[in-house]
C-alpha cells in the first residue's frame, strides 16, 4: 500500500526498516515499531471489531457504513489536530451519536420500515467516523489520542458487547500501545491514558462463564500491565493507578475464577507492583538530596483520595464487569442500578466519567504507592475470614517484590514506614506462626526481605521475629554423646537461648486459675514450641538468608547484645546455628538443616575474616568502649535479676554493690529498677512488693504509674501487666488499698465517691475477671452484668454506681481478660505484645547499620565458643571432602580472626581441640621401649607404636596438618595453647619424627644434637629381605621371643610409619620454631611456661621406662636375624630425652636477647637449678646438658643477678666425682662461656673455691684437659687475667697439675734416645715429631707460672699482709710448682721449670734487706729440689737426663748463693747455710753411677767460684800466714773458714790448698777429728727444712 507524497503515510519499506531497527540505540522512544502502515493497521482493527459486532445478532441489521466508512469529506482539522486541549478533552468526553441532524429517536440496532434501516448503532458509527478522520490524517502521531481510542473505549465500556468483541477492542488498543502508534508524543496522550485507565477498570460485557470471559480478563490485565510498565505509566495519576490496582486485585481475589487466570493476574500484579514501587526511587532521584520532603509535597487530601478496594465484588471487580445473559434481548431487570445495554446507557456510561479523568493530572506518586502498600499489608491479616490462604500467598509474593525493589525507600518515608512497622509486621509475624507450609515459606521470605531492606526502622520488630524463630529452632535437648568423640570438644554450645524466660508458675491465683496449656502457648507463638520438620527447615533457610547479609550479625550485636533491655540476639543466633549444625538436629527437622546451619555459621565467620584488613569506619557509630560498658552492665543486671528471682534481698544487695541500684534503702531507687527491667520474675516481684515490711516499696512502686484519664479497670490492667497478684487475700488487699488511693488521687473519677468505694469496686473487678475466665465455671453460671451491679449495690457512699459505668467495665473485662501478657490466650496474647512493642518503638532509637569491622573483635570474642565446638564435632564426624574443606577453612578463618584481634583464648581452644583430635598431645609420653630402627639403602626410620598408630589414622593426620598450619604465623597470639603444642613436639621428638636439633632457630647452643634413647633393636633390610621364606620368618619370630625382643615390624607398620613421617614433614615444624624465636616477650613467656610445665615434679620419681641405657650398644638384626642382644641391667638413672629437649628449647628462647633474658631467664634458671638439685637421679647426658644450659644462662644474665654464681658452682662441685666426670665436657664448655663473658662474672667465678674444685676434678680427664687449660689460661694470663689473692694459689696449683700431666712426654724422649744410641736414623717425619698437646700445655703452664711470679710484688703490695705472711702466700706456691716440675720426667718441661725457677730465684724482687723470709728459697726450694733429684726413683724416670738436671741444680744452688752473698753475709745464719750447701755438694759428688763424670767436674768448679768470690769479698777470710801476726777476723769469719776447710777437705781434698796455698799448713792442723767428721756427715745427710736456727721463729709462726 502506497500513498502520494502529501499523504500522512510513509512507504511500506520505511515502516519495515523502522521495525527492523527497533533495537537500535539511537532510535527515539516514540518511533513506530510496526512494519506496516500504522493507519492501515488502525483501520484494519476497526473493521475487525465492527465485523465481529455485525456477526452478532444484536448488530446483524446494522448498515454497512461501519465497513465502508463515513463520508470522505474531511472533518475540520481544528476539531482534531488543531483543537486546544480543552476542545480535545470535550470531544473525548462525549460520544457523538448523531451526525449534523443530531437525531436519535429510536433504539439502535432495530429495523424500521420495510426496506429502510434505522440510524446505525453509536458503537458502529463511531468506528465509521474514526475511519473517515484517518483518511484525512497526514501524520498518525499527530492524531488526537482520545479520538483514536474513542470507538474502542465505547466497545470496552459497553455492557451490551460480548466477551469476544470486548477482547478484540482490547487487542486493538494493546497493539497500538505496543507498536507505539500511540506514544508520549501523541496529542492528548495523557488524557487518553487517563480515559483508557478509567475505561479498562470499568469494562462491561455480556458473559456466559465460558473461557472467552477469562480471556477478556487476561486482555485487561495485559493492557493494564503495558500501561503501567510502559511510557504511559509516567502520565497516569494516582486515581488511575488505584483503579487499575483495584481491578487487578479483584481479579486475583475472585475465587470463582480459574486457577490459570488467577495465576496470570498474580503475575501481572507482581509486574505492575514492581514498576509502581520502583517509582519511589525515581521520585527520590528527581528530588535529589531533598527526597525527604516527598512526604511534605503530598497533601493529606491527596492521600485520602487514593483508595484501593480489593473486594472482588466491588465496582471494578470481575462480577461488575461480567454480566451473564440468557437471551439476546435486554432483560428487564428490576433494579435500575445495573448498567443498561442500550445506546443511551452507552452514552451515559461515557458521560459519567469523572471530570478529573480528562484533565491534566499529576503523575502518580506517594499516595497511590502508600495505598497499594496498605492494601497489600491488610491482605495478610490472618484473622480475616474473607481471605483465603491462597490469597495471602499471592499477597505475600507481591509484597516481597515491592520490598525487593523499594525496601530502603519504604523505610525512608514515614507514611510507608509506619505501615511496615505496624500493619505489615503485625500480620506477617502472625503468618510466620501458621502451620500452612505455603504461607510459612512465603511469610518467611517476606520477613527476610523486609528485615534485609527496612531493618533500620524495625528494631523491636526484628527482635520479636528473631526471638520467635530462635525459640522455635533452638532444641532443648542435650547433645548426644558419641563414643568416638570427646565431649570436651563440643563444650560451649548453648543448650538454650541466652535469655529464656521461665514459664509462669503453675497453680498461682492471679486472676486465672489455669494458665494456658503449653501446647496452646506454643501455637500462639509466645514461645517456640515444636514446629514440623519442613517448617524448621524453612525457618533455617530464612535465618541463613539474613546471616548472609555481611553486616547483619554485627548489627544484632551492637543493637541488641550491647543494649541493656534487649535480648542477646547475636549470641543466640550463633548458638542456634551451632546447635542445629550438629547431625542430631536432623531428627527433629530435616537432613538439610545441619548443612544449612553450618553454611550460615561459616558464612558469618567468613564475613569477619574478609573484613580483617579493612579500615574501621567510625563515622556515626557508637564508641566501642561505651558498648563494652553497656554489655558489662547488662551482664551485671542479668546476674542481679537472677539472684533477685531466687532471693529478692540478696539480688537487691548484689545490684546495689554493683552500682545498679544507688541506695538499697531508698524505695524509689529499688522500685525504679524493678519496674524498669523485664528480667524480673513477675510472681517473685508481686510477692516481694506485698511482703510485710515492704509497704514503702509497694507505695513507691504504685506511685510510679500515672492513672490520669483512665478508668479503674484500665488502671488495674496496667498495674497487673508488671507483676502477678499474690495468692493470699491479705496481700491482694494490701495492693488494692494502695492502688485505690493512688488512682483516686490521680484520676479523681466522678463515678466513684471515695477510696472505700473504689477499694470495693477494684476488688469486685478482680472477682469478675476470675469468674469470667475460670474454666471450672460453666458459661451459664458466669456472672452477668446485673449480678456485677448487684454485688456493688450501695457501696458507692451509700449509693449505686452508674449503670453505664459498670456496663463499660463489665464489657471490657468480658472482652479482654486481665492477665499477665505471657498468660494471654488466643489472639489477645499477640495483640497485647504488639501494643506493648509499638509503645516502646515510639521511644526506641532506630537500628544502627554497621557496615564496618569496628565491632568484630568484641562480637567474635562473645560468639567463638559454639563456633569452635561445632567445627570440632563436624570435623570428627564428617566423612565427605566438601565438609572437611569448609570446616578447615572455618578453622583457618577463626584462627586469623583470633590472632588479628588478640583473642588468645579462642586460638588456644582451636589448638587444644585439634591436638585432641590428632591425639598427639598425650599428657604421658608414649612408651618408646619397643622402638625399632629400620635401615635400608643408607636411610633409616624409627618404627614405633606411636608412629604406626598415627600413620593409620587419616583424620588425625589431617587434624595435625590443620593444627600446624594454624600455628604458623599466629604464634604471637597463642597463650595456653602452647602446652598442647609442646606435648606434640616432645612426643614427635622422642619418636624421631622431628629433628633433634634446633636448626631453624638462629641462636643455637654449642652442643651436639640431643641424643635419643637407643632403639630396642636395629633392623637392616636389603633387597633380599623380600625373598625370605616362611621358615625364615618363623625362625626370626621365635628368635626374637626367646631373646625377649620386640618382633620385627612388618611392611604395613613400616608403611604407616612412612605416612606419619610424610605428614609430620608436611607440617614444617621447624618453621614454627623459627617463628617462635622472633616472638615478642609477652607471647614467648607463655611458651616458656608451657615448656617448663612439662618437667616432672620434683617429688615425683624419675622418668622410667624399660630400655637400654643411652651409651649401651644396640644389637643389629640383619634381615630378621639377631647378631646379639642383651638387656643392660645397669642401675644408673635412665635417660629422658624429652626433659632435655624442653630445657634446651626453653634456654635457647630465654637467651634470645636482653629483653628475654630479663623477662624469662629467671623462670628458666629456677627450673634448671631445680633439675640439677637431683643430680644423682639424672642420667649424665641430661645432667651435663642441664648444667650447660644453666651456665649459659648464668653468663647471659650476669646483669640481672637472678642466678647466684656461688650457688651454681657449689651445686656443680657437690656432684659425686663419678657424676662430675661423666658430665665433664659440657660443664667445662659452660664454664668457658662464663669465663669469656662479662669481666664481673669471670672474677666472681675465678674467686670461687667451688670453681677450682671443679677444675681440679676435671683437669685429669684427657677429653676435658684442653678445655680446662683454656679456662685456666684465660684466668691466669693475658690483659684480662683475674688473678687475685683468693685464687692465686689455686691457679698455680691447677697449672702445676697441667705441667705434671706433661710427664707423658718422657716416654717419647726416651724412645728417641734409644733410637739414636742404636745408630738408627729416625724417619723424616720423626726427626721433628709433633709435640704432644699435653707437653705443650705443660710448658705453657710453666710459662704462665713464671709470669705469675712477676706479679708477686704487686700482689704482696695489694694484700696488706705481714711481710713473712705475704712472702709465703705468693712466693711459696710458685716455688713449689717449679720445684715439682724440675723433677718432671719430661725433659722439656723440666728444662722449662729450671729456667723459670732460675729467673724467679734471681729476681730482684725476691730478696729484701727488710726481712729474711726470702732466705727460705734454700730450705724450701733448692735443698728439697736437690734432695728429690738425688732420689733413685726420680733418677730412674729419666736416667739420661736427670744427670744433667743434677748438675744444673748444683750450679743453680751455687749461683743463687753467690747472687745473694752480700745479703747473706749480714745474716747470722749464713754459716749454717754454707755448711748445708757444702753438704749438698758432697752428696752430689757421691750420688752414684751415671752422674759421676759430670758432677765431678761441675761441683768443684762451682765451689771454686763460690770460694773465690767469698774470698774476694772478704766473706771467707783466711787466717794470717805470718807467725805471731794477730788474727783480726771476726768470729763468724773464723768459723766460716774453719767449717769450709774442714768439710771441703773431706770430699774435695786439695781444693782449699789449691786456692789458698799460703795457708795449707795451718789448714792441715785445723782438720777435725774423724769423729767430728762423721757427725758432720750425719748432719748433712738430714737436710733441715730451714738452714739456720734463726729461721725457727718464722717457721713456728
Amino acid at each position: 500500500m502506497a500513498t502520494d507524497k502529501d499523504g500522512c503515510f510513509e512507504s511500506k519499506e520505511a515502516y519495515t526498516m523502522n521495525g527492523a531497527n527497533e533495537g537500535g540505540r539511537g532510535r527515539p522512544p516514540s518511533s513506530i515499531t510496526v512494519a506496516i502502515d500504522p493507519v492501515a493497521l488502525v483501520v484494519t482493527e476497526c473493521i475487525t471489531v465492527t465485523s465481529a459486532m455485525r456477526k452478532h445478532a444484536r448488530w446483524a441489521h446494522s448498515s454497512i457504513s461501519s465497513i465502508l466508512g463515513a463520508s470522505t469529506t474531511p472533518r475540520p482539522p481544528s476539531a482534531d489536530a488543531q483543537g486546544t486541549n480543552h476542545d480535545r478533552s470535550r470531544a473525548s468526553s462525549k460520544i457523538d451519536l448523531i451526525e449534523d441532524d443530531g437525531t436519535l429517536t429510536s433504539r439502535w440496532g432495530l429495523r424500521g420500515k420495510k426496506g429502510q434501516s434505522m440510524q446505525d448503532n453509536p458503537l458502529m458509527s463511531a468506528f465509521a467516523r474514526l475511519r473517515a478522520d484517518l483518511k484525512a490524517c497526514k501524520d498518525i502521531q499527530g492524531f488526537d489520542t482520545p479520538s483514536l481510542l474513542q470507538p474502542f473505549l465505547q466497545v470496552i465500556r459497553s455492557s451490551s458487547t460480548t466477551a469476544p468483541i470486548t477482547s478484540l477492542a482490547l487487542i486493538a488498543i494493546t497493539k497500538m500501545l505496543a507498536y507505539k502508534i500511540i506514544n508520549v508524543e501523541s496529542p492528548g496522550f495523557s488524557q487518553g491514558m487517563q480515559l483508557l485507565a478509567s475505561t479498562v477498570t470499568n469494562c462491561r460485557f455480556e458473559g456466559d462463564n465460558s473461557p472467552s470471559d477469562e480471556v477478556v480478563f487476561l486482555r485487561i490485565l495485559k493492557l493494564m500491565e503495558d500501561m503501567i510498565c510502559g511510557p504511559s505509566g509516567d502520565v497516569l495519576g494516582d486515581h488511575s493507578v488505584c483503579e487499575m490496582m483495584t481491578c487487578a486485585l479483584s481479579i486475583c481475589c475472585h475465587l470463582r475464577m480459574g486457577e490459570v487466570l488467577r495465576r496470570s493476574a498474580e503475575i501481572s500484579m507482581v509486574t505492575m507492583c514492581q514498576t509502581i514501587f520502583t517509582r519511589l526511587k525515581t521520585l527520590e532521584m528527581e528530588l535529589g538530596e531533598e527526597h525527604e520532603d516527598l512526604e511534605k509535597a503530598v497533601t493529606q487530601e491527596d492521600m485520602d483520595a487514593a483508595r484501593i478496594d480489593s473486594n472482588p465484588e466491588g465496582d471494578h471487580g470481575p462480577t461488575a464487569m461480567q454480566h451473564v445473559k440468557t437471551s439476546l434481548e435486554v432483560p428487564g431487570i428490576g433494579d435500575q442500578d445495573r448498567p443498561s445495554m442500550d445506546a443511551g446507557s452507552a452514552q451515559l456510561d461515557m458521560s459519567k466519567a469523572p471530570a478529573d479523568e480528562v484533565k491534566d493530572v499529576r503523575p502518580y506518586g506517594l499516595p497511590s504507592i502508600r495505598e497499594l502498600f496498605r492494601v497489600l499489608a491488610d491482605l495478610l491479616d490472618p484473622h480475616d475470614k474473607q481471605r483465603t490462604d491462597t490469597l495471602r500467598v499471592m499477597a505475600l509474593r507481591i509484597v516481597n517484590v515491592a520490598l525487593e525493589v523499594a525496601g530502603p525507600s519504604i523505610s525512608s518515608h514515614p507514611s510507608l514506614a509506619s505501615l511496615a512497622k505496624d500493619t505489615l509486621c503485625r500480620n506477617l509475624f502472625q503468618l510466620v506462626r501458621s502451620e500452612n507450609i505455603a504461607i510459612l515459606h512465603e511469610s518467611l521470605r517476606v520477613a527476610g526481605t523486609l528485615l534485609a531492606t527496612c531493618r533500620n526502622v524495625l528494631k523491636l520488630q526484628q527482635e520479636l521475629f528473631l526471638s520467635y524463630v530462635i525459640a522455635c529452632l533452638h532444641p532443648r535437648v542435650p547433645i548426644p554423646d558419641e563414643p568416638t568423640i570427646d565431649p570436651s570438644l563440643y563444650q560451649g554450645v548453648p543448650q538454650a537461648p541466652a535469655l529464656v524466660k521461665p514459664l509462669p508458675a503453675q497453680g498461682t491465683n492471679s486472676g486465672r486459675n489455669t494458665p494456658v496449656p503449653v501446647k496452646d502457648r506454643q501455637r500462639l507463638g509466645m514461645e517456640g514450641g515444636s514446629r514440623k520438620p519442613d517448617a524448621r527447615e524453612a525457618m533455617v533457610e530464612s535465618v541463613g538468608g539474613l546471616v548472609r547479609i555481611p553486616s547483619f550479625m554485627v548489627e544484632l550485636f551492637v543493637n541488641y547484645d550491647c543494649e541493656i533491655d534487649r535480648s542477646d540476639l547475636c549470641t543466640d543466633m550463633v548458638g542456634l546455628l551451632s546447635r542445629n549444625a550438629f547431625p542430631d538436629s536432623a531428627t527433629w527437622s530435616t537432613t538439610n538443616v545441619p548443612p544449612l546451619c553450618l553454611d550460615s555459621l561459616l558464612g558469618y565467620v567468613q564475613f569477619i575474616a574478609e573484613r580483617l584488613d579493612d579500615e574501621p569506619q567510625t563515622a556515626g557509630l557508637p564508641e566501642r568502649q561505651k558498648l563494652r560498658e553497656r554489655r558489662d552492665r547488662k551482664k551485671v543486671i542479668i546476674r542481679g535479676a537472677t539472684k533477685f528471682n531466687e532471693n529478692p534481698k540478696g539480688g537487691i544487695a548484689f545490684l546495689a554493690a554493683q552500682g545498679i541500684i544507688n541506695d538499697p534503702n531508698d524505695p524509689h531507687s529499688v522500685t525504679s529498677f524493678l519496674k524498669g527491667t523485664t528480667r524480673i520474675d513477675k510472681r517473685v516481684l508481686g510477692e516481694f512488693i506485698t511482703k510485710k515490711g515492704n509497704e514503702a516499696i509497694l507505695e513507691t512502686f504504685i506511685d510510679l504509674y500515672d492513672f490520669r484519664g483512665m478508668r479503674i479497670d484500665e488502671a488495674l490492667r496496667q498495674v497487673l501487666t508488671t507483676f502477678r497478684l499474690p495468692g493470699e487475700s491479705a496481700l491482694i488487699e494490701r495492693i488494692v488499698t494502695v492502688l485505690a488511693e493512688k488512682y483516686f488521687s490521680d484520676a479523681q473519677p466522678k463515678e466513684v465517691a471515695d477510696t472505700d468505694a473504689l477499694f470495693v469496686l477494684t476488688y469486685a473487678i478482680i472477682m469478675l475477671n476470675t469468674d469470667q475466665y475460670n474454666p471450672n465455671v460453666k458459661s451459664q453460671n458466669r456472672m452477668k452484668v446485673e449480678d456485677f451491679a448487684k454485688n456493688l449495690r450501695g457501696v458507692n457512699s451509700g449509693k449505686d454506681f452508674d449503670r453505664e459505668y459498670l456496663q463499660a467495665i463489665y464489657d471490657a473485662i468480658k472482652a479482654n481478660e486481665i492477665v499477665l501478657p505471657e498468660e494471654h490466650d488466643n489472639k489477645h496474647a499477640f495483640d497485647h505484645a504488639w501494643r506493648e512493642l509499638l509503645e516502646k518503638a515510639q521511644t526506641a532509637e532506630d537500628l544502627v547499620i554497621c557496615e564496618t569491622n569496628l565491632y568484630d573483635a568484641d562480637m567474635f570474642a562473645a560468639t567463638w565458643r559454639p563456633i569452635i565446638a561445632t567445627l570440632n564435632y563436624v570435623f570428627v564426624s564428617a566423612t565427605e571432602d566438601a565438609v572437611f574443606q569448609r570446616v578447615i577453612a572455618g578453622y583457618n578463618q577463626c584462627a586469623q580472626i583470633a590472632a588479628k584481634y588478640g583473642i588468645s583464648e579462642c586460638l588456644d581452644q582451636i589448638i587444644e581441640s585439634l591436638a585432641k583430635i590428632s591425639w598427639l598431645a598425650t599428657e604421658a609420653p608414649p612408651d618408646t621401649g619397643l622402638n625399632t630402627e629400620v635401615q635400608a639403602s643408607g636411610k633409616s626410620i624409627m618404627v614405633s607404636k606411636f608412629a604406626v598408630d598415627f600413620g593409620r589414622d587419616p583424620k588425625a593426620q589431617l587434624a595435625t596438618l590443620v593444627l600446624f598450619r594454624i600455628i604458623g604465623g599466629h604464634e604471637g597470639a597463642i597463650r595456653n595453647g602452647w602446652t598442647h603444642i609442646v606435648r606434640i613436639i616432645v612426643n614427635l621428638f622422642i619418636n624421631s619424627l622431628i629433628p633433634t636439633s634446633f636448626t631453624s632457630i638462629s641462636r643455637d647452643l654449642d652442643l651436639p644434637p640431643i641424643p635419643l634413647q637407643s632403639p630396642a633393636q636395629v633392623i637392616e633390610r636389603n633387597d633380599k629381605a623380600s625373598d625370605v621364606g616362611l621358615f625364615s620368618a618363623f625362625t626370626s619370630y621365635v628368635s626374637s621371643v626367646m631373646n625377649d625382643e620386640p618382633p620385627e615390624p612388618n611392611d604395613q607398620e613400616i608403611e604407616a610409619t612412612l605416612c606419619a613421617v610424610d605428614c609430620i614433614n608436611a607440617c614444617h615444624s621447624e618453621e614454627i620454631l623459627g617463628n617462635v624465636s622472633e616472638l615478642p616477650v609477652g607471647s614467648l613467656k607463655s611458651l616458656i611456661m608451657s615448656l617448663l610445665s612439662q618437667l616432672p615434679e620434683q617429688d615425683s620419681p624419675p622418668y622410667i621406662t624399660v630400655k637400654t641405657e643411652l651409651p649401651a650398644p644396640t644389637p643389629v638384626r640383619v634381615n630378621g636375624s639377631a647378631k646379639g642382644a642383651h638387656l643392660n641391667m645397669d642401675p644408673s638413672p635412665l635417660y629422658d630425652p624429652a626433659m632435655v629437649y624442653v630445657l634446651e628449647l626453653a634456654t635457647i628462647l630465654a637467651l634470645r636477647d636482653e629483653e628475654t633474658i630479663a623477662a624469662l631467664g629467671a623462670d628458666v634458671a629456677d627450673a634448671l637449678q631445680a633439675v640439677i638439685r637431683d643430680a644423682d637421679r639424672l642420667h649424665p647426658v641430661a645432667l651435663s646438658r642441664t648444667v650447660f644450659y644453666l651456665l649459659a644462662l648464668l653468663r647471659a644474665s650476669n646483669d640481672h643477678k637472678y642466678i647466684r654464681t656461688p650457688v651454681v658452682l657449689h651445686a656443680i662441685s657437690a656432684f659425686r666425682q663419678d657424676v662430675l666426670r661423666s658430665c665433664a665436657l659440657p660443664i667445662l664448655k659452660g664454664i668457658q662461656g662464663c669465663i669469656s663473658g662479662p669481666a664481673e662474672l669471670k672474677n666472681e667465678m675465678a674467686t670461687s673455691p667451688d670453681f677450682w674444685a671443679v677444675m681440679h676434678a676435671l683437669q685429669p680427664l684427657p677429653e676435658t684437659a684442653p678445655l680446662a687449660f683454656q679456662i685456666a689460661e684465660a684466668i691466669a694470663d693475658g690483659p684480662n687475667a683475674t688473678i687475685t689473692g683468693d685464687n692465686y694459689e689455686a691457679t698455680i696449683a691447677l697449672l702445676n697439675a697441667f705441667a705434671t700431666a706433661g710427664n707423658v712426654g718422657a716416654r717419647q724422649e726416651q724412645q728417641r734416645d734409644q733410637t739414636q744410641r742404636r745408630g738408627q736414623q729416625p724417619a723424616p717425619q720423626e726427626r721433628k715429631p709433633k709435640k704432644s698437646d699435653v707437653i705443650v700445655r705443660g710448658t705453657r703452664a710453666l710459662t704462665i707460672v713464671a709470669q705469675l711470679a712477676g706479679r708477686v710484688p704487686s700482689l704482696i703490695e695489694q694484700s696488706h699482709l705481714e711481710t713473712h705472711e705475704a712472702w709465703r702466700a705468693y712466693w711459696s706456691p710458685v716455688f713449689r710448682c717449679l720445684v715439682t716440675q724440675c723433677v718432671n720426667p719430661c725433659r722439656e718441661i723440666r728444662q722449662q721449670a729450671f729456667s723459670s725457677l732460675q729467673r724467679c730465684l734471681l729476681s730482684s724482687e725476691l730478696a729484701s734487706p727488710d726481712h729474711t723470709e726470702w732466705i727460705n728459697i734454700f730450705g724450701e726450694v733448692l735443698f728439697p729440689l736437690i734432695n728429690q733429684l738425688l732420689k733413685p726413683e726420680v733418677y730412674q724416670t729419666d736416667p739420661a737426663g736427670m744427670s744433667e738436671t743434677r748438675v744444673q741444680a748444683a750450679q743453680l744452688l751455687c749461683k743463687v748463693f753467690l747472687h745473694y752473698l752480700v745479703l747473706l753475709s749480714e745474716w747470722e745464719g749464713v754459716l749454717d747455710l754454707w755448711v748445708k750447701i757444702m753438704g749438698i755438694m758432697d752428696r752430689l759428688m757421691n750420688s752414684g753411677v751415671g752422674a759421676g763424670d759430670m758432677l765431678v767436674e761441675a761441683v768443684p768448679e762451682s765451689l771454686k767460684n763460690i770460694l773465690l768470690v767469698m774470698a774476694s769479698g772478704n766473706h771467707l777470710a783466711p787466717p794470717p800466714t805470718a807467725e805471731g801476726a794477730s788474727d783480726e777476723r771476726t768470729e763468724q769469719q773464723r768459723e766460716l773458714w774453719s767449717e769450709t776447710w774442714t768439710r771441703l777437705e773431706r770430699f774435695l781434698p786439695g781444693l782449699m790448698p789449691e786456692l789458698f796455698p799460703d795457708i795449707g799448713k795451718e789448714a792441715k792442723q785445723a782438720r777435725p777429728a774423724p769423729a767430728e767428721s762423721v757427725a758432720a756427715d750425719q748432719e748433712t745427710a738430714q737436710i733441715p727444712s730451714r738452714p739456720a736456727s734463726a729461721l725457727a721463729e718464722p717457721q713456728a709462726a
